[in-house]
């Protein structure tokens, strides 16, 4: 589907480096955007079945701030780890020996099972002047009134990786089921905006390594939620959230901002768990306002 990107003229103004690195026995693939002198650093974690491309809105909207976004192990352009589990012990470890490796000491930022992921780092030692979660997890998936959908969604994902390869490959991939997703998940009236969301999914969800990561991945995102790591999260921390999130109902949001030592929310109106493609702006003005003045956390 061709769609016009509505973020493309301000990525066009923000340099932008593609780069690699070693981290637990395999190579990361990453985006560095912004300056080398910008006065503040942001590291990315992107959803399930995403990658670097799906943040972009909302790094268009962050000039000024030098961010470091790499696709996970698995997905995009970076290969499972080999030897290991994609659980979320090993996703937690990677982004620990990812942050040390480039970006130091870095806010992080987490979107949907990127906030699973981020929360279960920084509970763990990840050193970070503050954690940012949008969209974050906040309730069990496997419960609520999703419940059954989602373990449809894991029935879906285990059959596809009991088929014949081939068979279950194309299956993981079907276009139909991912614009399925992605209707799903769109809030947005506006078509144009609709169009790109879709092409978006259309071009980047089945940017998966195989179907065996991918089962590893889903199970460990509907297995797991931030709850777990709140309490353990002593940073400063924000939280973005949608009010019409059909994953996370706000409500469980609300208590979610409770449970940590030091945390924030702001609620987006209108907008479910798309924020990244649908209120991208709203998303970093809130992220700006939140982030310190300086690389080090300094006020």
């Amino acid at each position: 589907m061709n769609a016009a990107h509505p973020y493309a003229e301000l990525l066009a103004t923000i340099p932008v480096e593609r780069r690699a690195v070693p981290v637990l026995g395999g190579d990361t693939v990453y985006w560095v955007y912004g300056d080398a002198d910008a006065p503040r650093t942001l590291l990315l974690v992107h959803g399930f079945r995403g990658e670097h491309h799906g943040l972009e809105p909302v790094v268009a909207h962050l000039r000024g701030i030098r961010i470091f976004s790499p696709d996970l192990p698995g997905f995009g352009e970076t290969a499972p780890l080999p030897g290991r589990v994609h659980d979320v012990e090993t996703y937690a470890a990677w982004l620990a020996d990812f942050a040390a490796a480039v970006a130091p000491g870095a806010p992080v930022l987490g979107h949907s099972f990127g906030s699973i992921v981020s929360a279960a780092a920084v509970a763990g030692g990840l050193p970070t002047s503050r954690l940012i979660l949008v969209n974050p997890i906040g309730a069990p998936a496997l419960e609520g009134p999703r419940g059954v959908l989602t373990r449809l969604a894991v029935l879906y994902y285990r059959v596809a990786a009991r088929l014949p390869r081939r068979l279950g490959d194309a299956v993981l991939r079907n276009s139909l089921i991912v614009r399925v997703m992605s209707v799903s998940m769109a809030k947005t009236k506006d078509r144009e905006l609709r169009r790109f969301i879709h092409a978006q999914h259309d071009a980047y969800f089945a940017r998966f390594a195989d179907r065996d990561v991918l089962l590893e991945a889903f199970v460990t995102s509907v297995s797991h939620d931030v709850r777990a790591y709140a309490p353990r999260i002593f940073v400063p921390t924000l939280l973005v959230a949608a009010q019409r999130d059909d994953i996370t109902p706000i409500e469980a949001e609300r208590r979610l901002v409770r449970m940590f030592p030091s945390a924030e929310l702001v609620e987006i109106p209108d907008v479910g768990h798309l924020i990244h493609y649908e209120t991208p702006a709203i998303a970093a003005e809130a992220i700006r306002r939140f982030l310190p003045p300086s690389a080090d956390g300094t006020r």
